[in-house]
C-alpha cells in the first residue's frame, strides 16, 4: 500500500525527489512556495504527481513522510510548521542515496573547487572506460542516478544538504576540497557550516578514504583513512597519506610509497587552485583501484575544459582579457581567482551577500587589483571594507548594473591588462543565477568585441 510523500521545492532536487518517490509506488504531493515552471507542472501532471504554488496546510494532510529538497532554509516558516507536527521529516541524501545503483561512490564537498573535482573525477573515470556519473549539487539531482547500474557515481554535495543527511552514505571516496567562510547567513556560523562539512567525513563507509586540506584536519575532526594535501613535504597532521604540491608536480606518500601523481604541464587548467582540484581527483580514482600510469595521466585528463564561470576567458577587447568567474560567490573563492590571474587586473565585485567579513577581500583587491568596480546589495559593505583597508577611494567606482560596471571597466582597462568578474556574492539580488549573471557579462563582452568588428 502505499504511502503519501509530500515534497518540500520544486527545484531540481525537488524534482529529483518527487519523481524517485514516484517510481517507489508512493503517492506524490509537491509544494512549492514560488511559480512552478509549465514543463514542471507539465512533467508532474503526466505522471499523476500532485503539486500547489504556495504553501499550505495540504502539505501535512494524510502525510506520512515529507522530503526536504536541499535548498528549503532550516528556518523557513514551512519547516517550523513541519517540525512542530508528528511527522518524519527526510532531507535529500538520506532518501536518494539508498537507492543509488553503484558499489562505488565518490562524495565531494568544500567551499571551492568542489564542482571541479566532482566533474573531473567522472572524466577521467569514463575516460578510463568506465560507466561514471556526475552530478548532485552539479545540476543534476542525486536521484537520478537510481535508474541504471553504474560502475562509479560522484556526487557534488552542498552543506545544505549535508546539514540534514543522518545515514552512512555508503561512499567509499569522501573529498572535502577546501574550507572558508560561505553560507553564514543560512547555517548560523562558520561553525555550524563547518560542522555540516564534516558530515561527508562521518557518514563514509568505515573503510573509505577522505581526501582533505592539511590545514582542515583538526577543523573536519578528520580520523580514519584520511589523505592530507599541501604544500608542505612534512605535513602538520599525521595521518594515513599526503599529497605534496611541489613547484611542478603533486606527490603521492601512501605507506612506504611514494609516486607523482601528475605534473603541472599534463593539465591545461590555470592556477594552484587547480592543480589542487586535479590532485585530489587523480588521488581518488587510485583510491578506486584505477592504475592511472597505465592510461597515461595526459590521456586521462584530455579534454576537460573548465566549467562555465569559473575563471572562464569571456574574449579579449583592445587588448584586455574579460575573465567570466561569476561562480566565485563567496570571499574565498574570489581571492583565489585574483591570486591565481598574474598580471594586472580591474575586478568587478557584488550582489547578494552571505553574512561574510569583506576584510580579506579588501586585503586581496589592494595587492592584486589596480581598481575595483561594485554593484548589487553589497556594494556599500564592499566598499567600506575597501577604505578601511587603505584601498585608495579614486579606485573604487560605483555601477548601477552590470552593463555600467562592464562600461567601467572598459574605460579604465590598458592593453594587457585583464578585467575579472569574480563578485564574492551571490547573484541572487539582480539574477536568478550566477550562470544567468555570468551569461549576462560574457554577452556585454562580446557584443563590444562584435561591435568593434563592424566599425
Amino acid at each position: 500500500m502505499s504511502r503519501k510523500i509530500t515534497v518540500i521545492g520544486a527545484g531540481v532536487s525537488g524534482q529529483g525527489l518527487a519523481m524517485l518517490a514516484h517510481n517507489l509506488g508512493e503517492e506524490v504531493f509537491v509544494s512549492e512556495q514560488k511559480k512552478i515552471a509549465d514543463d514542471v507542472k507539465e512533467r508532474f501532471t503526466k505522471n499523476g504527481i500532485a503539486y500547489e504554488e504556495g504553501h499550505s496546510e495540504k502539505v501535512f494532510e494524510g502525510t506520512s513522510e515529507i522530503l526536504i529538497s536541499s535548498g528549503i532554509p532550516p528556518k523557513s516558516e514551512i519547516i517550523q510548521k513541519a517540525q512542530s507536527r508528528d511527522v518524519k521529516l527526510t532531507g535529500e541524501l538520506d532518501f536518494s542515496i539508498p537507492h543509488i545503483r553503484t558499489q562505488k561512490l565518490i562524495c565531494v564537498t568544500g567551499s571551492n573547487g568542489k564542482s571541479t573535482v566532482t566533474s573531473l573525477i567522472g572524466h577521467i573515470l569514463n575516460r578510463a572506460g568506465m560507466k561514471a556519473g556526475a552530478g548532485g549539487n552539479l545540476g543534476t539531482a542525486s536521484s537520478t542516478f537510481t535508474k541504471e547500474d553504474f560502475d562509479s557515481v560522484v556526487l557534488e554535495l552542498s552543506s545544505f544538504q549535508l546539514e540534514r543527511a543522518t545515514q552512512n552514505m555508503h561512499s567509499c571516496v569522501a573529498v572535502v576540497t577546501n574550507l572558508a567562510p560561505d553560507h553564514i547567513d543560512w547555517h548560523g556560523s562558520y561553525e555550524n557550516y563547518v560542522s555540516a562539512k564534516a558530515k561527508i567525513l562521518s557518514l563514509r563507509d568505515p573503510n573509505g578514504w577522505g581526501i582533505i586540506q592539511d590545514r582542515d584536519a583538526e577543523s573536519l575532526n578528520a580520523s580514519g583513512n584520511i589523505i592530507t594535501l599541501s604544500n608542505s613535504r612534512t605535513p602538520e597532521h599525521k595521518l594515513t597519506g599526503h599529497i605534496f604540491m611541489d613547484n611542478d608536480k603533486a606527490i603521492l606518500t601512501l605507506g612506504e610509497n611514494v609516486s607523482c601523481l601528475f605534473r603541472y604541464s599534463d593539465t591545461t587548467l590555470i592556477g594552484m587552485h587547480n592543480f589542487e582540484n586535479v590532485a585530489m581527483s587523480l588521488c581518488a580514482v587510485k583510491l578506486l583501484g584505477l592504475d592511472t600510469a597505465s592510461f597515461g595521466v595526459k590521456y586521462l585528463l584530455e579534454g576537460f575544459k573548465p566549467l562555465p564561470h569559473r575563471c572562464e576567458d569571456a574574449g579579449t577587447l583592445n587588448g584586455v582579457k574579460y575573465i567570466d568567474d561569476s561562480k566565485g560567490t563567496n570571499v574565498a573563492a574570489s581571492v583565489t581567482a585574483m591570486k591565481s590571474i598574474d598580471g594586472r587586473k580591474i575586478i568587478i565585485l557584488g550582489g547578494q551577500g552571505k553574512g561574510e567579513d569583506y576584510a580579506p577581500l579588501a586585503e586581496a583587491v589592494k595587492s592584486e587589483c589596480d581598481e575595483a568596480v561594485l554593484l548589487g546589495e553589497e556594494a556599500e559593505k564592499i566598499q567600506n571594507a575597501l577604505k578601511s583597508s587603505g584601498y585608495p577611494e579614486g579606485k573604487i567606482h560605483m555601477s548601477k548594473d552590470m552593463r555600467d560596471a562592464v562600461n567601467i571597466s572598459e574605460s579604465l582597462a590598458k592593453s594587457g591588462m585583464y578585467v575579472l568578474l569574480s563578485p564574492a556574492c551571490t547573484s541572487w539580488d539582480m539574477y536568478k543565477s550566477y550562470k544567468a549573471r555570468g551569461e549576462d557579462f560574457c554577452n556585454i563582452v562580446r557584443e563590444k568585441i562584435d561591435s568593434q568588428w563592424k566599425s
